[in-house]
């Protein structure tokens, strides 16, 4: 979907590339492009500004630091480097702020706040912001958000792509010494956490959150192209998340706020891989 994105803005001779704000890679493919358009301007101005513009808590606070840090290597700063301030919500950054990141010439980068249009033209454009974070999780609901992101998921097939890991799962379990089933792995991430192995006890869990919404994608039977099937399927996967993050169940409550507090939590960090929420318009597609 990434590419199709891609072509289309490079079919309308617009300037477009996916960023990564931890990838080196991305950083020097962008900091390329921006050289490329600042050729001209670097010969006569002493001094650039770059603006970084976007919707709240898209990284762009992000993002600076990771140029900065690129960008130390190939244009030597001898000033204090300052860091823009970074956090999982919107609002963080409150004013514009300039960063340096060149000398000779001197090269700023505007951190600014997060902007978004006067009003939101549709539900499922505010579902969409809301996912990504850029709309607080108070505003929307965060249960509502999550069962927003597993309609996504299972509309386009994404749990079933995980089947690998339902295999996985069960060679872990016929292996000698790991016959409990479900209480071995459970043994096996409280281990890994004991012995400060967060990494790796993240990917554990993701594992495990993947699996799982696969496994209950595949043995669905409802119909999900009805809006009652695919709701059912979604409170079934709350439900068997619930007990992959280990949250008790309370009598007499049939919310699902912590769960998808920690759903939400995986997928804004990519823990659960890279998504693009936008479709393509049919006229585009064709």
């Amino acid at each position: 979907m990434m590419n199709m994105w891609l072509d289309h803005f490079e079919s309308r001779k617009q300037d477009c590339i996916s960023i990564n704000s931890h990838s080196s890679n991305s950083i020097n493919q962008l900091l390329g492009l921006v050289e490329l358009k600042l050729k001209e301007a670097i010969l006569k101005e002493p001094t650039l500004l770059v603006m970084v513009v976007g919707v709240p808590n898209v990284g762009k606070s992000a993002l600076i630091n990771s140029i900065h840090r690129i960008a130390r290597s190939r244009f030597p700063v001898n000033d204090k480097i300052k860091r823009a301030t970074v956090g999982p919500l919107p609002g963080v950054t409150q004013d514009i702020a300039g960063y340096k990141i060149a000398s000779q010439p001197s090269i700023y980068v505007l951190d600014t706040p997060g902007v978004l249009v006067p009003s939101i033209p549709d539900m499922e454009t505010g579902l969409k912001l809301a996912l990504t974070g850029a709309v607080k999780d108070s505003v929307v609901g965060e249960e509502r958000i999550a069962k927003y992101l597993l309609s996504l998921l299972n509309i386009r097939k994404t749990p079933l792509h995980w089947e690998r890991l339902l295999h996985r799962r069960e060679e872990f379990d016929e292996e000698p010494g790991h016959s409990c089933g479900k209480g071995s792995r459970d043994s096996l991430r409280r281990r890994k956490r004991i012995n400060n192995s967060d990494a790796l006890y993240v990917q554990d869990l993701v594992m495990e959150v993947q699996a799982t919404l696969c496994s209950t994608a595949m043995e669905f039977t409802g119909n999900i192209d009805e809006e009652t099937g695919l709701e059912s399927l979604i409170d079934a996967q709350l439900l068997a998340l619930r007990k992959v993050f280990r949250i008790p169940h309370r009598p007499l409550d049939e919310s699902h706020g912590p769960t998808a507090k920690k759903l939400l939590t995986l997928f804004r960090a990519g823990k659960l891989g890279p998504f693009v929420l936008d479709d393509l318009p049919d006229e585009i597609k064709q």
